[in-house]
């Protein structure tokens, strides 16, 4: 009897110490196999040849830093720019004019030395445009930022806008982060300005999230940590038919690997162009900048990776898209290698 008792007590030890090691192979099947699944399908996404059609449309666009309208960048400086842009496809600058302030005002102090700027590009570079770049965080994720849902708030952004195209900007570009999928103030919002730039004639800009990669996976990123990283493909082009340009923040992808971000890039492009209309300009941004966190990680965000990932999407999608380009970000935080990248990749 005390040997069965013991050998039942030793199989029944047995049975339950396996079992949390069942348990935990069984997360790691539900987690990983995804995942890697995914990692494979987004390196056979950047094989291939983009093939002829797949260069740049004269269409492309950089975000400029603060520097160029707050007096410390001179004559000079914009001689050396002028001279980095040239034989480029850049048509537009988006020069940082903000940023607003939490009510969606915009102090005109914040952009002191435009006339200079703006005169000095029109009367150098002929045809490039230069749109004042404004933005703030929104309160979508916290109380401090701009609340969206006040319509004293938009009211006082769509000011903003006539104040800076009163100011002789040639047209205005937004980026309002952390912008939820589906926010309905948005689209409001942008059916304001637009109504504002046509009755001026000038171009609507607007910087946007990535599109959700997997039909289900901003559902799952919002219910585990209540923040928006993508938007619906659905919301995308709601929001694309509501603009004259559009820009994809198609970078801090959390991409660990060159060949998975370059996949990555491929696939937004062509989602985008999917469901972005084709009297809208869409550009997708290459990381002109080298950080290393969590979210972004430069040794794989190369400017090489997106500029083929880029031109992969859009021959696979539409290449004979005319208004398409791409946005660099941003002019202070780019390298020689960047530039080079740029050109012998997209031009």
């Amino acid at each position: 009897m005390g040997r069965a008792g013991a050998a039942v007590r030793k199989g029944t030890g047995r049975l339950f110490g396996t079992w949390p090691r069942r348990i935990a192979l069984g997360l790691v099947l539900v987690l990983v196999v995804p995942v890697l699944t995914a990692g494979v399908a987004l390196r056979l996404n950047f094989t291939g040849d983009p093939g002829d059609g797949t260069r740049t449309r004269g269409r492309d666009a950089i975000w400029l830093g603060h520097a160029w309208v707050d007096g410390r960048k001179e004559d000079a400086d914009l001689a050396a720019f002028a001279a980095r842009i040239k034989g480029t496809g850049i048509k537009d600058l988006y020069v940082h004019a903000g940023p607003l302030e939490h009510d969606g005002t915009l102090p005109a102090s914040r952009y002191r030395r435009a006339h200079w700027l703006i005169e000095a590009v029109h009367r150098t570079m002929p045809g490039i445009r230069v749109q004042a770049w404004l933005g703030d965080r929104l309160a979508s994720e916290g109380d401090e930022g701009l609340h969206l849902e006040r319509a004293a708030s938009r009211d006082a952004i769509v000011g903003s806008a006539r104040q800076i195209l009163d100011a002789g900007f040639d047209g205005v570009h937004f980026d309002l982060e952390p912008l939820h999928s589906g926010d309905a103030h948005y689209l409001s919002l942008l059916d304001d300005l637009r109504a504002l730039t046509r009755a001026r004639a000038v171009p609507l800009s607007v910087a946007a999230h990535q599109i959700d990669p997997l039909p289900a996976a901003q559902t799952v990123l919002g219910a585990l940590s209540g923040r928006g990283k993508w938007w619906s493909q659905k919301y995308f082009g709601q929001v694309a038919r509501r603009v004259d340009q559009i820009a994809v923040m198609s970078y801090d992808t959390w991409m660990p690997l060159e060949g998975l971000f370059g996949g990555y890039v491929a696939e937004q492009t062509s989602l985008a162009l999917e469901v972005t209309p084709r009297d809208t300009d869409l550009l997708m941004g290459l990381p002109f900048f080298h950080e290393d966190d969590l979210g972004h990680r430069a040794s794989a965000e190369t400017v090489a990776a997106a500029v083929r990932g880029t031109r992969l999407g859009l021959g696979r999608t539409d290449r004979g898209r005319e208004r398409f380009g791409v946005a660099l970000y941003v002019d202070f935080a780019a390298q020689d290698g960047d530039w080079a990248a740029y050109r012998e990749g997209w031009h």
